[in-house]
C-alpha cells in the first residue's frame, strides 16, 4: 500500500503529524508533499524536525497568490506528482487552500481514493474561504474522517452516504499532548520563567486584519487590559498594523510583549500556561480547550461550536465593548474541561485502519 499526503500549511502539518507518524510505525510506503502555501522549505524543515515527521518527498513553491491562482497552481502540480506516484490513498487534512487542490487532483484520477481529515465542520459562513473549501473538499472525498459527532451529523444532513463516514476523533488530540510534552522538555520553563500571568493573543484572519474599523477595536480592547499580553504577530497582521497608522501604538504599549511568529513547540508551552486564550484562530479554539485553558473568539461564527456548548469559549466578534465582557465572563465561568468531545489519542490509529481494511 502506498499513501501520499498533501500539506502547505503550519496546521496541516500539526493535523498530519501523528497520522504520518502511525503510517511510518506499520512500515506502510509514503509520499509527503508541501504545496508550499505558506512557508519556504526551510521554515517547513523547522516543522518537519519539530513533529518528527520524514523529510519532504516533494516541495511545490507554489507561494502566495490569489485563492483561484493559488489553487490553480496546485492543482496542476499535484496531478502531475500523484500520476507519478499513483499511490492508493491520498490524504489532505483541513480546509486550506492546499486541501482543496490535493482532494480536487486526486478525485480526479481512476484508482486513486481520496481521504479528508478533520471532515465536515461547518461554521454555515459561506463568507469564509475555508468553508467552501470544507464543503468541496468533503464531497469529492471517499473517505470522511470526522473529529466529532457533531461532524458525523452534518455529513448526514448533506446527503453523503453513511459508508463514506468515519467517526475516528481528531488528530489533533494526539499532536496537542504528545508535544506538549516535548515543548515541556525544550527548556522554555527557563526561558519564560519571569513572564508571570499573562493572556495570549493571536489574530490573522483576513476578516479582522483587512478591517481598519475591525483591528481597531481589537488593538483599543488589548490596550485597555491591565494584563501582561504576549502577542506572536503574523506577518499580515503586521502589515496591516503599520498600514493602518497602528503599529506604533501597539509597539509602544506597555502591557504588550510583541513577539515574532513562533514555533508550534513554543506556542504549545505558552498557551499551556497563559490565564486566558484570545484569538481569531480555528484550531487554536479547540487547543486551548484541551489544555484546559479558556478561551475568547474573535469571530462571529466558529465551526468548534462544541467548544461553545461546553461554555470553554466565547464568541465576540471585532467588537470592543464585547471583547471586554467576554474577557470578563470566561474568567469567572466555571468549565467542565473533562467533557471532552474531540476523542482520545487514536485518531491515527483509526484513521490507519481503515485505509488498510480497504487496500487494493
Amino acid at each position: 500500500m502506498k499513501v501520499l499526503s498533501v500539506v502547505g500549511t503550519r496546521p496541516n502539518f500539526i493535523k498530519m503529524a501523528p497520522v504520518v507518524r502511525e503510517i511510518q510505525r506499520r512500515g506502510i510506503e509514503h509520499i509527503l508533499v508541501h504545496t508550499g502555501q505558506h512557508y519556504d522549505k526551510e521554515m517547513s524543515q523547522i516543522f518537519l524536525n519539530e513533529l518528527k515527521i520524514q523529510n519532504l518527498d516533494y516541495f511545490l513553491d507554489v507561494g502566495s497568490a490569489s485563492h483561484g491562482s493559488q489553487t490553480g497552481a496546485m492543482l496542476e502540480k499535484l496531478e502531475e506528482v500523484i500520476l507519478k506516484e499513483m499511490p492508493d490513498f491520498v490524504v489532505t487534512p483541513g480546509d486550506t487552500n492546499t486541501s482543496l487542490a490535493g482532494a480536487l487532483a486526486s478525485s480526479k484520477i481512476l484508482g486513486v481514493f481520496t481521504c479528508h481529515i478533520e471532515s465536515d465542520l461547518r461554521s454555515f459562513d459561506r463568507t469564509m474561504p475555508e468553508e467552501i473549501n470544507r464543503i468541496l473538499i468533503d464531497h469529492c472525498s471517499d473517505f470522511l474522517f470526522c473529529p466529532t459527532k457533531t461532524a458525523v451529523s452534518n455529513l448526514k444532513n448533506e446527503g453523503v452516504p453513511h459508508e463514506r463516514t468515519h467517526l475516528v476523533g481528531d488528530t489533533m488530540v494526539e499532536a496537542c499532548y504528545e508535544h506538549l510534552e516535548l515543548a515541556k522538555q525544550a527548556g522554555l520553563n527557563e526561558k519564560y520563567q519571569e513572564l508571570g500571568e499573562y493572556f495570549l493573543v493571536t489574530v490573522h484572519r483576513a476578516e479582522n486584519t483587512d478591517s481598519k474599523e475591525r483591528l481597531s477595536q481589537i488593538i483599543d480592547a488589548l490596550s485597555g487590559l491591565d494584563k501582561q499580553i504576549i502577542f506572536p504577530i503574523h506577518p499580515r497582521t503586521k502589515k496591516k498594523l503599520v498600514e493602518f497608522g497602528f503599529w506604533d501604538r501597539v509597539k509602544n504599549q506597555k502591557n504588550m510583549h510583541l513577539m515574532e511568529p513562533i514555533g508550534y513547540l513554543e506556542f504549545l508551552f505558552l498557551l499551556s500556561n497563559t490565564k486566558l486564550m484570545i484569538t481569531d484562530s480555528g484550531g487554536i479554539q479547540k487547543e486551548a480547550f484541551l489544555l484546559k485553558v479558556p478561551c475568547v473568539t474573535l469571530r462571529d461564527n466558529t465551526e468548534w461550536i462544541e467548544t461553545l456548548e461546553l461554555n470553554a469559549n466565547v464568541l465576540v466578534g471585532a467588537d470592543n465593548k464585547k471583547i471586554l465582557e467576554g474577557i470578563d465572563r470566561m474568567l469567572s465561568t466555571q468549565i467542565d474541561f473533562n467533557s471532552n468531545p474531540f476523542g482520545d489519542r487514536t485518531a491515527s490509529k483509526k484513521v490507519v485502519d481503515a485505509l488498510l481494511r480497504n487496500e487494493n
